[in-house]
């Protein structure tokens, strides 16, 4: 029979940097039921792979989820390929675009190979859900909707927004949390894991799993991080992201980017140090006993080292060191050519045509940054030309260089 920590030992670490674990009174006779019987608890969190990487937003949760394994619990992520195509309204304000079920599942194996740097694979049971969802008939999709009322559904602040506002919400959109909550039926799911963000989603799985006569699973949500704007929510679209499989370099780079105000809370939930250290590091940042760019340096090296080892963690402080203190250049720029029609072409479309960044909109705040510099000279304004008839040594942001020249 499987042996597990006490009840109170695994509380302890399931409640670590947890916003919501509801009913917290059902998981603690879930854990005693399965202290008892030696039977695992089955631990769900569901995959969005409208975007195929992940970033230390992401990293929040499946550090969560990573515990539950260390626990002895049972992982099962549910990659939606199929919900993906309706595409999760949580926090939008119109319709998303819909996906195809060979897109989302490209982007979903994508996802699991990331998901694999943190998850213990050989422990953790990866399922699409189109297996269950795409077979139902509309009889038993009509059945699951009935289970369920508008009502209910426009009480997830999203949907109401968008229903007072006169914004469109189609009927499809209602039936993502209601085919998120059958993926919980489907698995007999004990819990269910998820940013805040998806608090609604998961409730929902609740309610779903009690009207198929099934014990309901808990929920337990995590904190939404920042990116490294120190404001807006981590995000590859708006730039401020910090992806699990960039370089050691950009990674280092990217962390001493952030707000000397964000640095506690990414100690907290990107470096996962303990709670006491958190507040002493607080502490010391508030009362001045701790300059902000060391306790930077070191949580910068906490998580490339997390992610590539210690080995690279040092090799990226020493770059950054030799760079930004000592003010020289790497000592090896890639170089790259662009086909273009004249050698004059705007800064945004050399950043986005040598993939420095991933489209205009991020060259554009990149360069109102302050973080774009060619030969040195900083980009001063969005409609900035260059002249690239001969090589030009292009820096985007803080740790990217590029020597960049037109085809002949």
């Amino acid at each position: 029979m499987k042996t597990f920590p006490s009840v109170q030992e695994q509380l302890a670490v399931i409640r670590q940097n947890a916003v919501d674990l509801l009913p917290e009174d059902d998981l603690v006779k879930k854990l005693e039921r399965s202290l008892a019987t030696g039977k695992p608890l089955v631990a769900k969190l569901g995959l969005d792979p409208s975007r195929p990487d992940i970033h230390l937003g992401h990293a929040v949760v499946l550090n969560k989820l990573r515990q539950f394994q260390d626990l002895g619990h049972t992982v099962v992520l549910i990659v939606g390929d199929f919900t993906a195509m309706i595409g999760d309204p949580t926090g939008k304000s119109k319709t998303r675009p819909a996906l195809t079920l060979e897109e989302t599942r490209e982007n979903g194996s994508t996802y699991v190979e990331q998901a694999s740097r943190i998850l213990d694979m050989s422990k953790t049971s990866v399922r699409y859900n189109s297996e269950w969802l795409n077979s139902l008939s509309f009889q038993e999709v009509i059945a699951l909707s009935a289970k369920y009322t508008v009502a209910q559904l426009l009480e997830r602040d999203d949907f109401t927004k968008r229903y007072r506002g006169g914004e469109p919400i189609s009927v499809h959109e209602f039936l993502y949390p209601l085919s998120q909550a059958y993926d919980s039926v489907a698995i007999k799911s004990d819990i269910e894991l998820g940013g805040t963000d998806q608090k609604f989603n998961l409730l929902v799985g609740r309610e779903i799993m009690r009207a198929y006569h099934m014990e309901p699973q808990c929920i337990l949500t995590m904190p939404i991080l920042e990116g490294t704007d120190g404001v807006e929510k981590m995000s590859k679209s708006l730039g401020n992201y910090i992806g699990l499989t960039e370089s050691p370099k950009d990674m280092f780079g990217k962390t001493m980017s952030i707000p000397d105000a964000q640095i506690a809370r990414y100690l907290q939930y990107a470096a996962y140090a303990a709670p006491s250290e958190v507040v002493a590091v607080q502490q010391g940042l508030t009362d001045g006993s701790m300059h902000p760019r060391h306790a930077k340096v070191d949580l910068a090296k906490r998580i490339v080292a997390r992610y590539h080892g210690q080995d690279a963690a040092d090799g990226a402080f020493a770059e950054f060191e030799r760079i930004f203190v000592n003010k020289d250049l790497p000592d090896e720029i890639p170089e790259t050519t662009i086909a273009s029609d004249t050698p004059q072409m705007l800064v945004v479309d050399v950043l986005v045509a040598t993939s420095l960044v991933a489209s205009k909109g991020e060259a554009r705040r990149l360069i109102q940054g302050g973080g774009v510099k060619i030969d040195g000279v900083k980009v001063a304004d969005i409609a900035d030309t260059v002249d690239l008839s001969t090589p030009r040594v292009l820096r985007a942001g803080k740790l990217k260089f590029l020597k960049v020249s037109v085809a002949t």
